[in-house]
């Protein structure tokens, strides 16, 4: 299976002004795509090649190859990409069944929200921030580099499925936030899909 570039259900500006249109244009078409072609060409005549990037990602551990770091970081960064540009859209409605789950996991959505801010202010370096499903609890959680935690926690220190992600590499909004993270963190609520988060809870 050759990878290839996933198009936006989007426009480039369509998260102005929360996500800048050239940020959305770079991040998108240059550093995805850039992920890609590397992960294709390591894997290129290897026994992984057919599979897809989620079956990749869950027998990593087992996974014996000379650059399997390389291929760590950019099929990493492949799936990861995948699933944020699944988490953006304008105008969604924070539904019921989201608040109720995490009213229940976290006691109020608000007290959600800070958890989540927190967890991305206390990262360091360049990594993503998480809600996953852990057997059936929703948590908080974070990753290195372009670690995700369907690689399971030998691989990336955590575990569950992806509910809700954010991307804190720099290139992610240093264009138009510079060095205010948490302007760009809180800026996320704004362009949260929450028709998929629904979605990724209802599974």
């Amino acid at each position: 299976m050759t990878y290839v570039l996933p198009a936006i259900p989007y426009s480039y500006d369509a998260l102005e002004p929360y996500f800048d249109e050239k940020t959305m244009k770079i991040h998108h078409t240059k550093h995805h795509q850039n992920y890609i072609n590397n992960t294709n060409a390591i894997l290129e005549n290897t026994a992984f090649s057919s599979l897809s990037i989620e079956e990749l990602m869950s027998i990593f551990n087992e996974i014996s190859l000379e650059n399997k770091n390389i291929l760590r970081n950019n099929a990493g960064g492949h799936i990861n990409h995948c699933f944020f540009w699944e988490c953006l859209k304008i105008n969604t409605v924070l539904n019921r069944n989201i608040k109720s789950e995490l009213e229940k996991n976290f006691g109020t959505f608000e007290s959600f929200q800070n958890q989540f801010e927190e967890v991305a202010m206390k990262h360091f370096g360049s990594g993503w921030v998480w809600l996953v499903n852990q057997n059936g609890h929703l948590n908080i959680v974070s990753t290195s580099n372009q670690d995700n935690p369907l690689m399971g926690k030998l691989i990336s220190n955590t575990y569950g499925d992806p509910i809700l992600g954010l991307d804190i590499w720099e290139h992610a909004y240093y264009l138009k936030y510079q060095n205010k993270k948490l302007d760009y963190i809180k800026a996320f609520w704004n362009v949260v899909n929450w028709n998929q988060v629904d979605s990724r809870l209802q599974k």
